[in-house]
């Protein structure tokens, strides 16, 4: 009997999916007639961060920025979600990505906001401004200048490719953290149109709660102690470990046993998933020592509550070097990812701000013997490098341009 529910219910399954592809496939051919012959609504602005997976970065500061400033009742604000339930400020409604209203609103709207690609079936029409904020600088590889593929299974580089300029011709701007960023995506994503050389408005919170207070509040409101010191775990994900497309593993490398018996007395740890990763790991044996985080959490607020950060070859690395506070490099897999996965644009060894290491004895060897002084001047070449343009006010930069152009 159970073999026989189990069969149904594949076939169930298979059926449910196929009936799924063909409703999206007639969605998005309406979608195509409506963009010919309804005229864009000139007041209608579209927010996503991360394809829909969360309400963070880019986007989130840039729409907070306009609440802020009461614009979100003088315009109709969306967000895009997978998930609807996500509580937002202010007064916006709340579109769940892929269904119909979604494609509706999509074909009138004035403006879309995002830090990632679009679907290849989404159209530039007429009056559509697209504002690319994209997700970080850069160390690994982007797009054009990626010479391999193996991520999440996929292995055609020029599709790939393809699919990237498809969406890059879109953009109409593309905001970056820094001149070194400007140079790769220009090359990177075919982009030449107008670049934002702005900083990151995702970055501003650093510069206006980086505050004993502000601190304190954030502790309290993440139920973390406020009487030890924390690290905060933010690694990247891995071009080839994965279980399904856009879904990746988080890779435990680390000995966490080691850390919390040799950190444990004066330390605790947040770790913090990349938005990319989905995991359900079982942290109840590290209760009171690790703190974990999933992709939802902004990774702004846990900078802040931070006393030091340990990272890979992630971009985390270019945002909290603002802080001005210790960063640690745990890359166990370095030769691996550098020569095999991604390729760097820079010299990773020479340039990193702070000690880089393969197992996790060196690397608490690194934190209890970290000396300030000994990365002083690499730490602000490194900073001069990556943070000159951030000053906490590229959201406000943005939103002035939103305003700008609804009322050409």
């Amino acid at each position: 009997m159970g073999s026989l529910l189990f069969n149904i219910n594949k076939v169930l399954k298979k059926y449910i999916k196929k009936f799924r592809k063909l409703t999206k496939k007639i969605v998005i051919q309406l979608y195509q007639i409506e963009t010919k012959l309804i005229p864009i609504q000139k007041d209608i602005i579209v927010f996503e961060s991360n394809l829909g997976i969360n309400y963070t970065g880019n986007p989130r500061c840039i729409y907070e920025e306009m609440v802020k400033r009461g614009l979100d009742k003088k315009y109709r604000c969306y967000y895009v979600f997978n998930d609807i339930s996500t509580k937002l400020p202010g007064s916006v409604t709340k579109i769940k990505r892929t269904r119909l209203k979604y494609f509706f609103i999509l074909g009138i709207a004035r403006i879309l906001i995002s830090d990632t690609r679009q679907p290849t079936y989404i159209r530039k029409r007429k009056g559509f401004t697209y504002i690319q904020t994209w997700h970080g600088t850069p160390l690994k590889k982007l797009a054009l200048d990626m010479e391999s593929l193996n991520m999440g299974g996929q292995t055609n580089l020029e599709k790939y490719r393809s699919d990237f300029v498809h969406d890059s011709r879109a953009w109409d701007y593309l905001i970056s953290q820094n001149s070194y960023s400007t140079e790769i995506f220009r090359r990177a994503f075919a982009f030449d149109k107008t670049m934002l050389e702005i900083g990151y408005p995702r970055n501003d919170i650093l510069f206006h709660s980086n505050n004993p207070e502000s601190i304190l509040k954030l502790k309290r409101k993440m139920g973390l102690p406020t009487d030890k010191k924390i690290l905060l775990y933010a690694p990247t994900w891995r071009d080839n470990e994965f279980y399904d497309k856009g879904a990746y593993k988080f890779t435990r490398a680390m000995d966490f046993d080691l850390l919390r018996e040799k950190l444990g007395d004066e330390y605790v740890c947040i770790v913090k998933y990349h938005y990319l990763v989905k995991e359900k790991l079982d942290w109840s044996a590290y209760e009171g020592f690790v703190y974990k985080f999933d992709m939802c959490e902004d990774i702004a607020e846990l900078y802040l509550v931070s006393d030091m950060l340990i990272t890979d070859y992630s971009s985390v690395m270019f945002d909290y070097s603002i802080l001005k506070r210790p960063m640690f490099f745990f890359a166990y897999d370095l030769e691996e990812y550098k020569d095999n996965l991604r390729g760097f644009y820079f010299d990773f060894l020479e340039e990193a701000p702070g000690p880089i290491t393969k197992t996790t004895e060196d690397l608490v060897d690194s934190i209890i013997n970290y000396n300030t002084d000994d990365f002083k001047e690499k730490y602000q070449m490194f900073y001069s490098k990556y943070n000159h343009l951030d000053d906490g006010h590229a959201s406000e930069k943005v939103v002035q341009l939103i305003e700008k152009i609804i009322n050409l």
